[in-house]
């Protein structure tokens, strides 16, 4: 080859090598190697001089574009959502070396892990320097909720002049809010509301009493809910429909029923309007239900359809059981059948009545045609009507290989709990001490496996063949469509609407089995 095209051809393969450094791509900011060695670094070297840690970050291929650093810095927090220092530092490094500014995602991250890890002070200085355009509720929430649990009762209320004064009264709402529902220190709240009137002349609103009353009254803080409540009074501030249902719940829960029907009665002689009222109807006629009261609640149903009030499952299964329960069973179901859409919450009421008057096999009827409806049962339903048929306690079957304690103590065993199996005998053994009840719950969710579908195959075949078919189709259907995830996405999806026959008898000896 002539020397002048040899030289052609190297110096064509020299320009065309790209660089080792330009041929590396920066990586993307969800990289997990990335994040791995940086989180890494992070945590080794948080109480480090920053000249080591500085000279190690700079060593890592981080990316340049704004938004990808934004990112990084959420996905590296998220690793330490408890600790501040190694997320502290990293912004430092980012604004110091990137130019990192924050964004309205990354400032609630950053006040998030401050308020989660306590560290009140840096959270106060640092929510008091970010600019107006980042607070947003986000960050908001996370300061309350870091400053309330020290009881910071100033700094939550100085979080007001943060805000133009035409935002203070929703703002304060909303930190009452949080407080209250999320924090669960109602009093607290109380005492940031008395600030905001002393320090900025805000008057408490209809919201921030309601809250608070709410708030009070699942505390167990009763008296302290009636003294917001007769405040509220005397301000004219008219309470809403959530603070009459939690305060006519509490009564009924303290055993003050004609108190419960007099504030009840004072709801309805205001004129509060169907839509808001609705829940506190709800609450009275289940707790009328519980009381046995069966006439009164009739009654306040009467006046729900009267108004235009929407009456749900659940408020009908708690009189259908309320009637099944005093032995009223004609009743009972004839108020099931009156309703045309029934829904998992009316089929409850009416198992639970009958497993309460000893009658599980109609219960477990009910259960077949709830299948057969598409109404798909849950973990509840099979505990109840197991409940129902073999009791609290379990009871011994007439077949020494299929009772109680082959399938249920013996199931424990076979699953490896065994020192659950021990303590359920020793309780069984003291009777007279201990109260030897099963657990109908977590012996279900041992068996939720692949392996436990042959299991309760099995289990509801002998069950069966020795003349326990209700007790058998329990198992097998839980078996079918509720043992694993996939089953339970089926049967959700409508693909199983019907109890499938598992029998292995002829008909003869099946109905010989029922009648035995």
């Amino acid at each position: 080859m002539p020397p002048r095209l040899l030289f052609r051809r190297l110096l064509s393969t020299a320009v065309a090598a790209p660089a080792p450094e330009a041929a590396a791509a920066a990586p993307r900011p969800t990289d997990p190697a990335l994040l791995v060695r940086l989180c890494t670094i992070l945590y080794q070297q948080q109480n480090a001089p920053d000249a080591a840690l500085q000279r190690r970050l700079s060593a890592l291929p981080l990316p340049s574009a704004p938004a990808d650093l934004r990112e990084l810095f959420l996905q590296a927090s998220a690793r330490f959502p408890l600790s501040w220092r190694p997320v502290q530092r990293l912004l430092a490094h980012l604004t110091a070396r990137h130019g990192f500014a924050h964004s309205p995602a990354t400032a609630a991250r950053f006040l998030d892990v401050l308020a989660k890890s306590s560290n009140v002070d840096l959270l106060h200085s640092t929510l008091l320097a970010l600019p107006p355009g980042l607070l947003s509720g986000a960050a908001l929430r996370a300061a309350v909720r870091g400053l309330a649990p020290a009881r910071e009762v100033g700094k939550v209320s100085a979080l007001l002049t943060l805000f133009p004064e035409a935002q203070r009264p929703r703002v304060l709402a909303f930190i009452v809010d949080v407080v209250c529902s999320v924090c669960k220190l109602p009093d607290v709240a109380e005492k940031v509301v008395k600030q905001a009137e002393h320090r900025y002349g805000l008057a408490r609103c209809g919201r921030c009493c309601e809250l608070l009353v709410v708030a009070y009254c699942r505390a167990g803080m009763f008296a302290d809910a009636c003294n917001v409540w007769n405040g509220m009074e005397k301000r004219g501030i008219e309470p809403g429909a959530a603070a009459y249902e939690e305060i006519v719940v509490t009564l009924f829960k303290n055993n003050r029923i004609p108190d419960a029907m007099k504030v009840f009665d004072g709801m309805r002689r205001r004129g509060l309007s169907a839509g808001h009222g609705g829940a506190c109807y709800h609450a009275v006629v289940s707790w009328l239900c519980k009381e046995g009261r069966t006439w009164s609640a009739f009654m306040v149903l009467a006046e729900m359809v009267k108004r235009g009030v929407e009456v749900d499952g659940e408020v009908l299964g708690d009189l259908v059981y309320s009637l099944l329960a005093r032995r009223r069973v004609r009743e009972g179901y004839s108020v099931f059948h009156g309703v045309k859409e029934k829904d998992i919450a009316l089929y409850h009421g009416l198992m639970k009545g009958l497993v309460r008057i000893k009658r599980a096999g109609e219960a477990t009827e009910v259960f077949r045609e709830m299948v057969a409806s598409g109404c798909e049962p849950n973990m509840h339903t099979y505990i109840m009507l197991l409940q129902g048929h073999l009791g609290k306690r379990g009871r011994k079957g007439r077949d020494p290989l299929v009772n109680f304690e082959s399938i249920f103590v013996g199931g424990l065993v076979k699953a490896g709990r065994t020192l659950e199996a021990t303590k359920f005998v020793e309780r069984t053994m003291w009777g007279g001490v201990d109260v030897p009840r099963f657990d109908y719950n977590k012996f279900l969710y041992y068996f939720s496996n692949e392996e436990g579908v042959a299991m309760f195959e099995e289990v509801g075949r002998r069950l069966r063949e020795t003349g326990h078919v209700d007790l058998g189709d329990i198992f097998l259907t839980y078996g079918e469509r509720m043992a694993t995830r996939d089953r339970r996405r089926r049967a959700m999806n409508g693909r199983l609407t019907a109890v499938e026959d598992y029998s292995c008898l002829p008909s003869s000896q099946e109905s010989e089995a029922r009648s035995l």
